[in-house]
């Protein structure tokens, strides 16, 4: 593809993840709020955002439809379909429709992430694969930053929260757009038109394993520590919603150079060792962020958070780069679930150790270990990607 043709299409993908990263952030930072306002504990919080989570398990068997009838045509009913789902939440009755609603539109939204993944890899060059995922990124934080930035609403009433939920419908044009524009990928065409391609294509049982234990057990601690990121600062810390937001914002804005470097790197020098070694580093911060306080516990989650947006685009790119076109939609949705399990997994036993008088310094240092294994496991399984074009990583049609 030209040059102008992959902007373009860059472009187009990174408008979509605005109402993704919305719709996705969204139940995480108000389910405290909306715990408070039903009666709820931490174990409810921990179990309902575990719920939500577990409603990724409808992703894959839709994402497979991608692989038979396009990535645009499943991107754009999803980016209609999202926003809607997530605005029911205004309307919650109790704790666990608002749960129920958000367990239908989370994974909807995340459908659009699949999407805009698959489609960043089949149409990007060999040498911006990483580099495109991560400015892509970048354009998400507008939609994480929304919802951030109007958490502040959130302390005007009890169910104020239900004002974010509402917000959803702003980004329905984007579904237009989408519409209007996105184009189907080159190689998606291709494939659909050589005769036996799905039947021949292969996938590597060895990959697919390694991919989704390594997704698992990331989420196991990275995303139990964004949901209880709120949780903690407002009952330990004692911060206000404005407080939770100016941390997140403050804490979170410097991320986006790491997924600038770390794009970039990961398309120069590789994707494998430094997608491990930030891994790790940014792992250790976060948790330490938990165990301290004041300056110290900013600087831990800041430094911790450009560490992780480095390792994003040099590890997040392999969801893409090992399936093979026939299958790359399902493959990438099925590891993306179990990115999704994985944190409900450990959001579940964050809330009964937090419940049974563990500090979040000693859960979250536990939780921890799971993403160093998974640093361990890049390190020893991962193949090098970088320079590479699809067909060579992930062959289409019986090796050729």
């Amino acid at each position: 593809m030209a040059r102008g043709g992959e902007r373009r299409i860059l472009l187009l993908l990174a408008l979509a993840s605005i109402p993704f990263a919305y719709v996705n952030t969204l139940f995480t930072q108000t389910v405290s709020f909306a715990a408070d306002d039903f009666g709820r504990s931490d174990a409810d919080i921990g179990f309902g955002a575990a719920v939500v989570r577990w409603g990724v398990l409808i992703v894959p068997p839709v994402a497979l439809l991608a692989d038979r009838v396009g990535r645009r045509t499943v991107l754009v009913a999803a980016a209609w379909a999202a926003p809607v789902l997530a605005a029911l939440g205004a309307l919650a009755p109790s704790y666990e429709w608002l749960v129920a609603s958000q367990a239908v539109a989370r994974p909807l939204a995340l459908l659009m992430n699949v999407m805009i993944l698959v489609i960043l890899t089949e149409e990007m060059s060999s040498e911006s694969r990483a580099r495109s995922l991560g400015f892509v990124a970048i354009a998400s934080s507008v939609g994480a930053g929304a919802a951030v930035t109007a958490l502040p609403l959130a302390d005007l009433a009890a169910s104020a929260w239900r004002l974010l939920y509402v917000f959803s419908l702003a980004w329905l044009p984007v579904a237009y757009v989408l519409q209007r524009n996105v184009p189907e990928t080159a190689r998606f065409v291709r494939v659909q038109a050589i005769v036996g391609t799905v039947a021949t294509a292969r996938v590597s049982r060895s990959r697919f394993a390694t991919q989704v234990i390594a997704a698992f057990l990331t989420s196991v601690f990275v995303g139990t520590a964004s949901v209880y990121l709120v949780n903690y600062l407002r009952d330990v810390r004692n911060y206000d919603a404005l407080g939770v937001s100016l941390f997140t914002i403050g804490t979170a804005l410097p991320a986006g150079a790491g997924l600038i470097i770390g794009g970039r790197l990961a398309d120069r020098r590789g994707r494998r060792l430094m997608g491990a070694f930030s891994l790790a580093a940014g792992t250790l911060l976060v948790a330490a962020s938990y165990a301290t306080s004041g300056a110290a516990m900013w600087a831990a989650e800041m430094v911790g958070g450009i560490c992780l947006g480095i390792a994003y685009p040099a590890l997040g790119v392999y969801r893409g780069e090992m399936f093979p076109t026939a299958y790359r939609g399902g493959g990438a949705a099925t590891v993306t679930a179990s990115n999704l399990i994985g944190g409900s997994v450990g959001l579940i036993l964050a809330g009964q150790l937090l419940d049974a008088g563990w500090s979040y310094a000693r859960v979250m240092g536990t939780l921890a270990l799971a993403p160093l294994i998974v640093s361990v496991l890049v390190v020893t399984s991962f193949p090098e990607t970088a320079h590479r074009e699809l067909e060579e990583i992930s062959p289409d049609d019986d090796g050729a």
